[in-house]
């Protein structure tokens, strides 16, 4: 890629936007030159050229809300970068999600992540009193069974003109299929790319 990249039309800069790979925020625009282009590809976490500082920065340096590189991509005339990231944390040195505002109502991708976080942090660290872990140390078949029990639990909540009991029973059926997808090593990930080919359909 480093070979097609035009750094020449910005004098040795090219504009990078810089994207939430899961939700699709856009979380910061920075600049690149050659050497903060090579280091991002080679390190998987996005290196800017700094105007102001007129040095590499590797953002989260300092906060260590680095931005995890997923993917690299490059327009139509290949001097201008769009990268997808999964962020460490928040983006922007005012604390929030993005340099373009903090988002008071993220999308379900956002919040699916962020709970599944939560869910890993549970198994892994087993606090005292946690559902989660209770739930996860009862075994694949309790969970099964759970999972089961709140999409009947949806299904009967359809029936009734109160959308909010639809709405808290998909919110009890989303958590529980997240602790099965734990509990069997499912990447939440991988149901995305296969509703991604099922669209292509």
């Amino acid at each position: 890629m480093k070979e097609q990249l035009n750094f020449a039309k910005m004098n040795g800069l090219i504009p990078v936007t810089v994207q939430d790979a899961d939700t699709g925020v856009v979380l910061i625009v920075g600049f690149m030159n050659e050497e903060a282009h090579r280091r991002t590809v080679n390190e998987r976490q996005v290196v800017f050229w700094s105007r102001t500082k007129e040095r590499l920065w590797k953002k989260g340096e300092t906060s260590g809300n680095y931005l995890d590189v997923v993917s690299i991509q490059p327009d139509c005339d290949n001097d201008a970068l769009l990268i997808l990231v999964h962020p460490r944390g928040p983006v922007c040195h005012t604390g929030q999600r993005s340099c373009f505002g903090d988002d008071r109502h993220p999308g379900l991708g956002f919040v699916l992540q962020e709970l599944r976080s939560i869910i890993e942090a549970r198994s892994e660290q087993k606090p005292e009193g946690s559902y989660t872990s209770e739930l996860l140390d009862e075994g694949l078949a309790r969970i099964s069974q759970k999972v089961g029990e709140e999409a009947i639990e949806l299904a009967i909540a359809a029936q009734y003109p109160d959308n909010q009991r639809s709405v808290e029973e998909a919110a009890d059926l989303f958590y529980h299929i997240l602790v099965l997808f734990r509990a069997k090593d499912i990447d939440l990930d991988d149901v995305g790319k296969e509703l991604t080919k099922r669209m292509a359909h």
